[in-house]
């Protein structure tokens, strides 16, 4: 990287910034765009294609990126998430997972069909990913079992004793509250008009990176994703456009090194 430190938050527009940024020096992104114009992010608006060709130059080999992303629902849905989606692929990018960000408490409701209650996380690699940590939860059932083993298309069940592990690797729908409280206590981050929860921003952190490795936001809005890897001890860099929302991100980085969350940078 060149020009500055591994650690900050910056305004810039991301593009013209990652452009000066070293190919291949960056172990994982997570943000979320201004998808659809879905909310007014003091007007500005991104170049697409553009910031997604710098992502995948900056992306280490073995890399992540989390693209977090929704649809503008008029009568339908858009899909932009899915064109968007398609053109990492052909850029070079797999597309590792397709996950779910559910919103456990929504208000939004709609009068002709059920109410949205998530958003996409797609999980893009360059390469297979270098590193995975899965979050484990408890399992229902625990101990040996007879278990059903080897069900061929003759329907008949044969079952052999099998051991129900204690824990096993969560699904990829991930289910997190929204609003304070949820999302995060920092209630400066609501003067930004759409933040995502800490916690979101934490376990793809700890699923996708080791220590020191370096967290890029490079929309990075109320500061969530540099806070959660400062806080799990990564490297950080974010990018916003909105110098208002950059100081933000600044104050809450500030904050939560005062309350004495981390040690200081």
């Amino acid at each position: 990287m060149e020009n500055h430190k591994k650690r900050g938050i910056y305004t810039a527009d991301c593009v013209k910034f990652m452009s000066g940024m070293r190919g291949g020096s960056v172990d994982l992104t997570i943000t979320s765009p201004p998808y659809d114009n879905l909310r007014d992010y003091n007007g500005y608006k991104f170049d697409f294609e553009a910031t997604a060709k710098q992502l995948f130059r900056i992306t280490k080999r073995g890399g992540v990126v989390v693209w977090i992303i929704g649809d503008r629902i008029n009568g339908g849905k858009s899909l932009t998430s899915f064109t968007q989606g398609l053109f990492f692929k052909e850029i070079g990018f797999n597309m590792h997972d397709v996950m779910i960000y559910q919103k456990k408490n929504t208000p939004f409701m709609r009068s002709n069909a059920y109410t949205n209650c998530y958003e996409f996380m797609f999980v893009l690699t360059k390469g297979t990913p270098k590193t995975f940590n899965p979050i484990k939860e408890q399992t229902v059932r625990q101990g040996y079992e007879m278990l059903v083993h080897n069900k061929k298309s003759d329907g008949i069940n044969k079952k052999n004793l099998k051991e129900l592990k204690k824990e096993k690797t969560k699904t990829n729908i991930w289910a997190y509250a929204v609003g304070f409280g949820g999302t995060t206590t920092d209630k400066i981050a609501f003067n930004h008009p759409a933040v995502f929860p800490e916690k979101l921003a934490e376990d793809h952190i700890l699923s996708w990176t080791n220590h020191d490795d370096l967290v890029f936001d490079p929309m990075c809005g109320s500061g969530t994703t540099c806070k959660m890897a400062m806080l799990n001890d990564r490297q950080w860099l974010g990018i916003d456009v909105s110098k208002e929302y950059v100081q933000i991100a600044k104050q809450r980085i500030k904050e939560t090194k005062e309350s004495g969350g981390l040690h200081a940078a």
